[in-house]
C-alpha cells in the first residue's frame, strides 16, 4: 500500500481541431518531424484566439543569430528573442508571458510551425486573413536591417517584416 497517484493519460485518438491542452490541437507530429515519437501523439496546440491583433516583433532591431525555421524550434527562438530584448511589450514576451487555461508553456511558433497553422486554419478557427508573426528571424537586407518573418494568412506566403511593424499573434505550446 502507499500514496496514491494520479494521472492524466492523453485520449485515445486525438484530432486536428479538438479541443486540447489549453487550446486547439493545431498538428500532430508525422514521423520525420522533431518531436515524433512512435506509438505516442505529439503536437502543436494553438490558442483558441489571437494574442494581438497589431504588436511589433521586437522592441530594438537587435540580430538575433540564434532563430530557426524548422519545426520544433518556436520555443527556442521565442526565449532567445526575450533573452535578448528583455522587459516591455513585443511578440515573443507576449507569448512567453502568457497562462491560458493554467498552461504557462507558450511560445511564438517558427516559420514552419505557423505555416502547419495556416495548413490547419479552418480546422483551427479564429484567424484574421492578415499577416501573423513567427519567431524566425530573416536575412540581412540591403540596409544591413535584420528583418523578422512572417506568413500572410490570406495567401500562405512568408515574407520579411521590419521588426517595428504591427502584426497580428497567436501563440502555440507543444504537447
Amino acid at each position: 500500500y502507499g500514496e496514491d497517484v494520479a494521472f492524466n493519460t492523453l485520449p485515445v485518438s486525438l484530432a486536428i481541431g479538438d479541443a486540447f491542452g489549453g487550446g486547439i490541437v493545431a498538428y500532430i507530429f508525422q514521423s520525420g518531424d522533431a518531436g515524433y515519437v512512435a506509438g505516442q501523439v505529439h503536437g502543436l496546440i494553438a490558442a483558441t484566439s489571437d494574442q494581438s491583433a497589431g504588436i511589433a516583433w521586437a522592441i530594438t532591431a537587435s540580430n538575433i543569430t540564434t532563430t530557426v525555421e524548422l519545426l520544433g524550434y518556436g520555443n527556442a527562438n521565442t526565449i532567445a528573442i526575450v533573452n535578448n530584448q528583455g522587459v516591455g511589450t513585443y511578440a515573443a514576451k507576449l507569448c512567453y508571458d502568457l497562462v491560458l487555461d493554467g498552461y504557462s508553456d507558450w511560445y511564438l511558433p517558427s516559420n514552419n510551425e505557423l505555416k502547419k497553422l495556416y495548413d490547419n486554419k479552418i480546422n483551427i478557427g479564429g484567424f484574421s486573413t492578415g499577416k501573423y508573426w513567427t519567431s524566425t528571424q530573416g536575412v540581412k537586407d540591403a540596409y544591413n536591417i535584420y528583418p523578422a518573418m512572417s506568413l500572410d494568412f490570406s495567401t500562405g506566403v512568408l515574407s520579411a517584416q521590419y521588426k517595428s511593424t504591427s502584426l497580428s499573434v497567436r501563440a502555440i505550446r507543444s504537447f
